[in-house]
């Protein structure tokens, strides 16, 4: 067991992206229709982190910050996203999916603090497609931390689109401190394939204890912090073959397992996950609540991922020690 936590802690990261996540397969109708006010889901979740006094780790797309944009055409975004990419000029006022300025305000004011990183960089950009090279992932990432310093501040966490992690070292020239690794396990290994999904629907079916993790420093200053779990998808046939509370069962095995091996427990989910189904929210509360009794039994401590960061710098001679 390492010496930096003594009792299990939680960290809840949340990818926050509206349409730069998903525009490479539905457009602004599907999107609509898939994630009824999505916009909405936002602001709801955010409020009711605010209620339980729980901080997360709000993961944003840089673009989302953007104000007055050309859209496709823009110096900043042109070379980054396909030029078929239909991504309106304007700002939130007109193009409520891709832009939310005033919600990064709201996120920024929030108490208790929440962390604001980044996801991916300005566009979510897929950093292992073919056509992104370290010099067009360079520019991804340094675009996105201006487009959120001015309303958000500089950030210092930061998530890979799809768990598609590559070029490690950017992230501390850069400035950031810690990245969320893809959860451990044979599922998530083989990313978006069919038996990939298949062993993912499995776990939720079979209502599997999600993994605890521990932190590993993989260069100099930069911290790889893996997801144990992500909220599984709620809408369409997923929904039907597999019920919602599975959902809220995996959280409650991951919090024991914590808090039972001192160890960490990262649940991430999409805020639009939360308006696939009408019962997304309550599962939510469902989760917040106990999260909160556990906390408030001091099973666990939740932290955001740079609060771990800092634990781990602190107690640096036994970041890398085993008893």
């Amino acid at each position: 067991m390492l010496e930096s936590f003594k009792r299990g802690v939680v960290v809840v990261s949340i990818d926050t992206e509206r349409m730069w996540g998903y525009h490479d397969f539905l457009n602004e109708t599907q999107f609509q229709n898939k994630f009824p006010d999505s916009p909405g889901a936002h602001g709801q979740l955010l409020d009711r982190f605010c209620k339980a006094q729980v901080a997360a780790t709000w993961l944003l797309v840089g673009g989302l910050a953007l104000r007055d944009s050309g859209g496709t055409a823009d110096r900043r975004i042109s070379g980054l996203i396909g030029e078929e990419t239909p991504v309106p000029s304007g700002g939130e006022v007109t193009a409520p999916l891709w832009y939310c300025r005033s919600f990064l305000q709201e996120l920024r004011q929030a108490w208790p603090p929440q962390e604001i990183g980044l996801h991916g960089g300005l566009t979510h950009l897929i950093w292992t497609d073919a056509n992104s090279t370290v010099e067009i992932a360079r520019r991804e990432l340094a675009e996105g931390i201006m487009a959120l310093a001015f309303p958000c501040g500089r950030p210092l966490s930061f998530s890979y689109p799809r768990n598609q992690e590559a070029h490690h070292h950017l992230l501390p020239q850069h400035g950031l401190r810690c990245f969320r690794g893809r959860p451990p396990g044979l599922a998530w290994r083989l990313g978006p394939t069919l038996p990939g999904a298949f062993l993912r629907a499995y776990e939720e079916v079979s209502r599997e204890t999600p993994p605890v993790v521990w932190p590993e420093q993989i260069l100099p200053g930069l911290w790889n912090i893996p997801a144990s779990m992500f909220l599984y998808p709620m809408g369409g046939v997923r929904a039907r073959l597999i019920g919602l509370r599975s959902r809220f069962e995996r959280f409650r095995r991951g919090i024991e397992s914590a808090a039972r091996n001192r160890a960490l427990f990262h649940f991430c989910l999409h805020p639009e996950n939360l308006v696939e189904s009408a019962g997304g929210f309550t599962v939510m509360e469902d989760i917040l609540e106990l999260l909160v009794l556990a906390r408030e039994r001091g099973d666990v401590e939740v932290m955001t991922m740079k609060d771990v960061v800092d634990r781990m710098e602190r107690n640096q001679p036994y970041a890398c020690q085993r008893n």
